[in-house]
């Protein structure tokens, strides 16, 4: 097998990039800059592509390298991941090791800040704690991708409409299709933490955005899990709206979202 990475970048130099991630496997890295082009360069006799494209959107980056994917294992990355010397062998071990397995999420050491998860064992993810897990630390089998007929949103995360949830919406796109999701406690990198790119705040956007999430993850159950969420996360995320006001703006995106209705705030 041949693992390939997909990196999301911004306005990104791809030879520095790949240098600084320490990519030691083939890539396709995603440029999204104000021009586009298409290159290639090879590091440690591996071939690395580049698409320079100027529309926006997180899940479009992703879905442009999945598209153009040549590997039999395709990991997701981001551009402030920085991989350990000799990811590439320890994720394809992974996938050798457990034939049922058609993605598998790692370790990575990230900042206190961003961190949602740790694999202490190896199990399978189901509907009940797939939302914890970020796209950056997954790698699929592309065969397995392909025939689910599984992409990323367009109308969530960095760059699109709402503002964020393309990770769990793609988990969920996954687990739906039938999908088999394990965990492994290998680590193969960490990040280096920087300000999101595309994060504003605790604002009135963000709350609404994350019930319009919602109504598509949930459905039904989605007024409780936003009222688990601000329970959760009530001494983080409530700094500038009271629990009421951000639940409030939660339900207006949760009725928008169940009639489909654009964005109102």
């Amino acid at each position: 097998m041949k693992l390939e990475v997909l990196v999301a970048a911004v306005n990104a130099a791809p030879e520095e990039l790949a240098k600084r991630m320490r990519l030691d496997s083939d890539a396709i890295i995603v440029n999204q800059c104000d021009h586009y082009e298409y290159g290639k360069f090879e590091r440690n006799d591996h071939k690395i592509r580049v698409f320079s494209m100027a529309e926006r959107g997180v899940g479009l980056s992703r879905n442009t390298a999945l598209l153009h994917g040549e590997g039999d294992i395709l990991l997701f990355g981001d551009d402030d991941i920085c991989y350990e010397e000799g990811y590439a062998d320890s994720i394809l071990e992974a996938f050798e090791q457990n034939p049922d397995a058609d993605g598998i999420t790692f370790n990575l050491e990230v900042d206190p800040r961003r961190k949602t998860y740790e694999n202490t064992k190896e199990r399978r993810i189901r509907f009940y704690n797939y939302g914890r897990y970020p796209t950056y630390a997954l790698a699929v089998r592309a065969d397995s991708i392909r025939r689910a007929n599984v992409c990323f949103s367009l109308l969530f995360g960095g760059g699109a409409r709402y503002s964020n949830g393309e990770d769990s919406l793609f988990f969920h796109d996954c687990l739906k299709k039938g999908l088999h999701l394990y965990t492994s406690t290998r680590r193969i990198g960490k990040e280096i933490y920087r300000e999101s790119t595309w994060f504003e705040g605790y604002h009135e956007k963000f709350f609404y955005d994350r019930g319009f999430l919602y109504a598509h993850l949930y459905g039904i159950f989605a007024h409780l899990w936003a009222l688990r969420f601000l329970l959760a996360k009530r001494a983080a995320i409530l700094t500038e709206h009271s629990f009421g006001e951000a639940f409030s703006l939660m339900c207006k995106g949760i009725r928008d979202g169940k009639s489909r209705k654009d964005c109102q705030v």
